[in-house]
């Protein structure tokens, strides 16, 4: 895989402006406040035709509830990174107006201001826009462990920055996938109560890492459970430091794994091609798709039965990213603490294909 190449540092991205769209003086002199206490100078729209010229490239955008009406029928392209806001705490309506707006977040001040702050402090950051892929297995041993380590890695190989996020404390840890149980660093025991916002370097800097990947995964003890606000608040601050940032989740969905689904620019389906496990990826369908913006599903080898990759795809209603023919003595590797797809074969060349696809393709659409 060649290497991808990471755009030259602008002076003018090292303090990307948050957009505020707001006709509410009230509102306004408050989201204003708190942008100073963010340490940001953000751009003001008084109405939706005012923001358009910075709606797409603002690195988030905060619309007042007043004004929500007005921005929804704009004619304003969808984006990522939008929060209706309101200080009325007894308005029903605002999570409607939410959804016409393509809002991903609701917040209600005065509760809300610690997180306004927080997504201001962060979206002044450099270096901001990594991006994160998430991995599900369509069954139990489908291989997300193992393929999402092997993205991490290709990611590494092609010259880009990777951080590499366990999700799934069921999973047998990706410590044991990558052979690093015995590396020091935090792990998700040590973060599971964080709250608002962690700094980038901060977090990178006291991660295990292995061969330059930056990894966050579980220790052995009996710590299950990870909540929603501190897998945001890792994700926040790992897409300001990687380029892409890999997390391997549950089959069933738990708080925190919705988090990082939403977060995905593209989440993979791992099945092997037997005709049990399409049956059982049915389901994972069903509770992950309607969750994430773009699933898509990776087929494993062998097929005992003759299943083909595009039968699979079709069977599930899902846009094939890719085939892993069997690869022999991976398992072995994997046994011995061998990383998976770090040498030539199947797995590495579909590992470094899902690299090129999520983190070139945006790159070249820009």
């Amino acid at each position: 895989m060649s290497r991808i190449s990471r755009p030259s540092p602008d002076p003018g991205d090292a303090a990307p402006r948050p957009l505020l769209v707001c006709a509410d003086e009230r509102l306004l002199d408050e989201l204003l406040r708190l942008c100073a206490a963010a340490g940001v100078e953000p751009q003001v729209a008084h109405d939706a035709g005012s923001a358009l010229p910075t709606w797409s490239s603002a690195p988030v955008v905060l619309v007042g509830a007043e004004l929500a009406d007005d921005v929804a029928t704009a004619g304003l392209p969808r984006r990522p990174e939008v929060a209706l806001v309101s200080q009325d705490l007894d308005d029903g309506s605002v999570w409607r107006r939410a959804v016409a707006v393509g809002a991903s977040e609701v917040v209600l001040l005065p509760d809300g201001a610690d997180w306004v702050v927080d997504v201001l402090a962060d979206a002044a950051l450099p270096g901001r826009g990594g991006a994160v892929v998430c991995v599900v297995g369509g069954r139990g041993g489908a291989g997300a462990s193992t393929l999402s380590a092997a993205v991490a890695l290709a990611a590494m190989r092609a010259g880009l920055r990777a951080v590499l996020v366990d999700g799934d404390p069921l999973g047998g840890g990706l410590d044991l996938v990558l052979g690093s149980e015995d590396v020091p660093g935090v792990r998700w025991p040590d973060l599971a109560g964080a709250r608002g916002r962690v700094p980038p370097a901060d977090l990178t800097a006291a991660l295990p890492e292995v061969d330059a990947l930056h990894v966050l995964s579980w220790d052995r003890g009996d710590q299950l459970e990870v909540g929603a606000e501190a897998m945001e608040s890792v994700l926040r601050a790992a897409v300001h430091t990687a380029d892409l940032v890999v997390v391997d989740l549950p089959r069933r969905p738990d708080e925190s794994a919705r988090v990082a689904l939403r977060h995905a620019r593209a989440t993979f389906l791992v099945v092997p091609a037997e005709v049990r496990a399409v049956s059982a990826a049915c389901r994972v369908v069903s509770l992950v798709r309607p969750l994430t913006a773009s699933l898509r599903v990776v087929v494993r080898g062998p097929a005992p039965s003759g299943l083909d990759p595009e039968t699979v795809a079709e069977a599930l209603q899902l846009t094939l990213a890719g085939h892993c023919r069997a690869e022999p003595g991976l398992a072995q590797a994997l046994e011995r603490g061998l990383p998976p797809g770090s040498r030539r074969g199947p797995l590495a060349a579909l590992a470094s294909r899902l690299v090129e696809d999520v983190v070139g393709g945006a790159r070249r659409a820009q």
